[in-house]
């Protein structure tokens, strides 16, 4: 008998246990005072987000695009990655943005590797929503925006509507029913790529993007 076999028929014949009981919570959430009102969690998640070396900007509907091209310019972005077939990536492309050329993410990636890598100065991909409580960003890869977006290039702008903002990822699960359209690749994002050597000093795009900045897009024109 084979080695791989051997392994098999030792797990299918191995006792099947008892499911894991779920974990009680009620005592976890009664320790922790609700957040107040949207205000309130629009508030928690930038403080926190920031925390982690990223920045906010606050912006509208109409306006990200115009905004995204400052910020570009003023970090010095010439090639901007984008999904054309987004809702927000159309509104980008028909924008116009002056001083970035705009390279849509349109091929497999087999057939464009090298300038993927070596030629994208920035992304910009939209977010699902967000978590107050870790100052955290969710994104759900698609076609329309594939998860090397948010993986290779070397700043990665992220759109996000104020208005979707939960407190901490179990309300974000349940407000968007998760148990019944959970995508294959969920991204929860705290910050810019991170890691750091043995005596804790920390650098930044290791392993990903080193920067992350939150276009903040409120509803009708509103500011918090």
């Amino acid at each position: 008998m084979s080695a791989r076999k051997n392994i098999l028929g030792r797990l299918r014949r191995a006792p099947v246990g008892d499911p894991a009981p779920l974990p009680e919570l009620a005592a976890w959430r009664a320790s922790r005072p609700p957040i107040a009102d949207a205000a309130s969690a629009l508030a928690l998640f930038r403080a926190n987000i920031e925390a982690a070396h990223a920045e906010v900007h606050d912006t509208t509907a109409q306006d990200w695009p115009a905004l995204l091209a400052r910020l570009a310019a003023a970090k010095g972005v010439h090639t901007l990655l984008f999904g054309p077939t987004s809702l927000h990536g159309a509104q980008l492309a028909a924008s116009k943005p002056a001083g970035v050329q705009l390279v849509p993410y349109d091929r497999p990636v087999e057939k464009w590797r090298d300038q993927l890598f070596d030629e994208i100065d920035a992304s910009i991909t939209g977010a699902v929503s967000a978590i107050a409580d870790t100052g955290s960003l969710i994104l759900w890869p698609d076609a329309n925006e594939p998860r090397l977006m948010s993986l290779v290039p070397a700043i990665h702008f992220v759109l996000l509507d104020a208005q979707r903002i939960h407190i901490d990822l179990h309300a974000a699960m349940s407000a968007e029913a998760w148990a019944t359209r959970m995508p294959t690749n969920a991204l929860v994002i705290s910050g810019p790529s991170k890691t750091a050597d043995i005596q804790q000093t920390l650098a930044y795009g290791a392993h990903g993007p080193r920067e992350l900045i939150v276009l903040l897009r409120h509803a009708n024109g509103g500011q918090p």
